[in-house]
């Protein structure tokens, strides 16, 4: 099963992608976590938990591509994927004074913890979009 969303956020791509590797900053992935540690290099890892629904969730993952303000393509893997490894990739496009972000993530797993994915990337890709509003 796949995963694929887009949203217009009012930055540049190079704004939006540094704040997607960036976990001091808030509007990516890895801010505001219970832990975090990424390494963001071509085939560098990166673990980060989050506390959700009572519990805490892993993620592990490297990154595959890293193109600044192109795209970049990372694993994931976490209980919600069963282990599995998975493929995110976020491309970024400019358009006048927005960057359109379109986030698809492949090899999901076709059950309910899967298809949640798509309200999780929708929930962070909103809250990109308020970060770097605010």
């Amino acid at each position: 099963m796949e995963v694929e969303l887009s949203h217009s956020i009012r930055a540049t791509p190079e704004e939006i992608y540094d704040r997607w590797l960036d976990p001091k900053r808030p509007g990516g992935p890895w801010f505001g976590v219970v832990k975090a540690i990424v390494n963001p290099v071509v085939d560098g890892l990166f673990y980060h938990c989050v506390h959700h629904e009572g519990r805490d969730w892993a993620h592990y993952g490297r990154f595959v591509t890293l193109d600044r303000g192109r795209r970049i393509e990372q694993t994931w893997v976490s209980d919600a994927t069963k282990g599995r490894e998975t493929l995110l990739t976020l491309t970024f496009a400019a358009h006048g004074s927005e960057c359109l972000v379109t986030l698809r993530h492949v090899d999901l797993p076709d059950d309910e913890m899967g298809r949640r994915h798509r309200d999780g990337w929708g929930y962070m890709l909103e809250a990109m979009a308020e970060a770097v509003t605010d």
